[in-house]
């Protein structure tokens, strides 16, 4: 029921990018609006877990992924100052993990959506939206306005589109900041994705394109407010004294950082409205979630897919109705988990010693349970739903 419809999708992130692509194979006529003046993306890493993977195979995108990102061979738990390996959980030949680049994703993506067909406007910035008894409609930063047919509000944490499908909420500050990095490496990094976990903090590291880079980012519990912004950066000294009770080699990491990003990390509501007026949001926009799960862009990835399939294959108005349906529970459920694994990441005392030792003698009875807990992460499978549209062509 796409075809020749309009669409437009404000955002040219990974959700608005992998929407748009989708919509676009299915035959509509989809417009993105990027505010920036040209699309990019600072210098971070992301993972993509077996249930993002299927939806990147399910556009098209599978052979691209796969030379454009990293397999990843395992993940494993370590006590920061000790260094003591507290749990592995190995992924060689179980699933299809991989650490990419956000950049790379995005140019992925990028190329993906204007092959097939999608008109993309930089230094495009949304004023406001306007829903109500008419078609959606923009007033630009510029004083001009556009009518779509379908809006898609692809805009992230600050969306505007959100803002006019609920109004305005004000996140919580949750006393935690996090420090980006990533460091030139000789690629000889193991494939694996550390998490050095201390009292109120942990870094994660993992390495990106072919381990050229190592990713670092390391979490801080303290009082002190910081802004919710990629595009603050901070003294290096400040990192390094957050974690100079860790263990030589991650402070030795850290001594090579020079300029680290800064950001404050804020606990967003999941959206209670994310359709109507002919709008709809997704990603970040719907559901903001902590980066303890790694999860951020797999769930845009999952949005993506299912709003399109809704909209393929329903009126309008019933296709959005449907896509909030299969999506919050499980929205909902992902971030509470990675609101969770915060909390245990950052124990403390005599609980911090107690869940170390129950996570190490779990991991060597029974090696794979950690995984298989998470069954209901990585297993699912959004494009294998009843009624899932294949996307295929360019």
């Amino acid at each position: 029921m796409l075809e020749q419809r309009a669409v437009t999708i404000v955002g040219a992130g990974i959700a608005g990018l992998a929407l748009a692509r989708a919509l676009a194979l299915r035959g509509a006529e989809v417009t993105v609006l990027e505010q920036a003046p040209e699309i990019s993306e600072i210098g971070a890493g992301l993972q993509i877990t077996p249930n993002g993977a299927r939806v990147l195979a399910a556009l098209g995108l599978a052979e691209v992924a796969a030379a454009t990102g990293q397999a990843s061979m395992a993940v494993e738990l370590r006590n920061g100052e000790s260094g003591q390996r507290v749990l592995r959980m190995a992924l060689a030949g179980e699933r299809d993990f991989r650490f990419f680049h956000r950049a790379d994703l995005i140019e992925m993506l990028l190329l993906g959506a204007a092959r097939a067909g999608v008109t993309i406007h930089t230094n495009a910035q949304v004023g406001k939206v306007h829903l109500g008894d008419h078609p959606p409609r923009l007033t630009m930063a510029d004083g001009s306005v556009r009518e779509t047919a379908l809006l898609i509000g692809a805009d992230g944490l600050h969306s505007r589109v959100r803002r006019a499908l609920n109004g305005t909420v004000a996140p919580f500050f949750t006393h935690q900041v996090a420090w980006r990095a990533t460091l030139q490496e000789d690629g000889k990094i193991e494939p694996v994705a550390q998490v050095w976990m201390g009292a109120g903090r942990h870094i994660v590291t993992y390495p990106l394109r072919g381990g050229r880079l190592r990713n670092i980012v390391a979490i801080e519990e303290r009082r002190t407010w910081a802004d919710e912004s990629w595009s603050l950066t901070d003294d290096p000294m400040t990192l390094r004294v957050a974690f100079q009770d860790f263990v030589p080699e991650v402070r030795g990491w850290l001594e090579r950082v020079e300029q680290p990003n800064l950001w404050g990390l804020f606990r967003h509501p999941v959206a209670g409205r994310w359709q109507g007026n002919g709008a709809a949001i997704l990603g970040d926009a719907a559901h903001p979630t902590l980066p303890f799960l790694a999860q951020g862009a797999n769930m845009a990835l999952e949005d993506a897919w299912v709003l399109a399939d809704c909209l393929a294959r329903l009126p309008a108005d019933e296709a959005l109705a449907a896509y909030q349906s299969l999506r919050e529970t499980r929205a909902r459920r992902i971030v509470e988990a990675a609101n969770t694994n915060a909390r245990n990441y950052h124990l403390k005392g005599m609980a911090r010693g107690a869940a170390h030792l129950a996570l190490r003698l779990g991991g060597s009875i029974l090696p794979s349970a950690p995984l298989r807990r998470l069954d209901w992460l990585y297993g699912h499978d959004v494009t294998a739903g009843q009624g899932a549209t294949a996307a295929t062509g360019a």
